[in-house]
């Protein structure tokens, strides 16, 4: 079997002091490897300093956003398969060849954080909250929700590129995406360095509502009645319950319960229609990947 060819995509954003030693270390380590840093619009020798120590780079005209930088490394990128990895010092790139082990027997490998390793416990127990929506939302337990670091089967991620935002919240959606299309994904248990210089540009408030909302859209997208369900449900009990308090306590059906219950069955009617679409929508690209 021909070994697959692999690209290792690279977003940076003004990462002068590391970003020679990463590419260094990743060609001396995989030197048949494609390298490609996305300078996105650095203001300091990011991309000069890529371009020395042997990458591939491709200069953003101002920053836009991590997850735009990393959607231009997947469009120029060669390999069959793609790692993604954070220009900030925090990865091992030791941890490459074991994520690429890995195929092709899985369609994504994806590097999972121990708690231990995240920046505060506040960002912990938030990242801990969204793995759990998440695994709900793909029937799958999802250990790390926003790890940067993951390899994936190029034609896969491509197929995903028009849903990826241009913010850090791009993993979440490229997660969600693949496993609620029924693709395989392994988690591998990896250790991050403690960054030396700078510090995170995730905002824990601003990223995480955004997180959330990447989380409701991609159920809304692959299986809307895990969202309308729950919904309806809940306003079908509380009308309910509303229904037997004020039966006995003044022995009416008020035109509160009846609204609730018509908003229930509204949700779900809604949500039965739109697992219809979704699911025509997949039996169509399906098909046009066929022929």
């Amino acid at each position: 079997m021909e070994r697959a060819s692999v690209s290792i995509i690279i977003p940076a954003y003004n990462e002068a002091e590391i970003i020679g030693d990463i590419v260094k270390r990743i060609r001396t380590l995989y030197p048949d490897f494609e390298i490609i840093v996305v300078n996105d619009g650095s203001t300091d020798a990011t991309g000069e300093l890529a371009k020395q120590a042997g990458a591939i780079v491709y200069s953003h005209p101002y920053n836009i956003g991590n997850g735009a930088a990393i959607k231009t490394g997947m469009r120029i990128a060669s390999g069959d398969i793609l790692v993604l990895m954070d220009g900030d010092g925090q990865h091992e790139p030791e941890d490459i060849g074991k994520m690429v082990g890995f195929f092709p027997d899985f369609d994504m490998v994806v590097g999972a954080r121990p708690l231990k390793n995240h920046a505060s416990r506040a960002r912990a127990l938030g990242n801990r909250i969204y793995n759990r929506f998440a695994s709900y939302v793909a029937k799958f337990k999802i250990d790390d929700l926003t790890s940067g670091f993951r390899a994936i089967k190029s034609d896969i991620a491509c197929r995903f590129l028009y849903l990826l935002p241009n913010t850090y919240s791009y993993p979440t959606t490229l997660t969600l995406g693949v496993l609620r299309s029924g693709r395989s994904v392994k988690y591998m248990p990896i250790n991050i360095r403690i960054r030396k210089t700078g510090k995170s540009k995730i905002k824990m408030f601003g990223d995480g509502v955004r997180f959330f909302m990447i989380i409701v859209k991609i159920c809304s997208l692959y299986s809307p009645l895990r969202i309308f369900l729950p919904v309806s449900m809940v306003l079908f009990v509380t009308g309910f319950l509303y229904y037997v308090y004020t039966y006995l306590t003044s022995g009416r059906f008020t035109n509160m319960s009846a609204l609730l219950f018509t908003t229930a069955m509204i949700i779900f009617m809604m949500g039965l229609v739109s697992e219809q679409i979704c699911q025509m929508r997949f039996e169509r690209s399906e098909g046009d990947k066929l022929q």
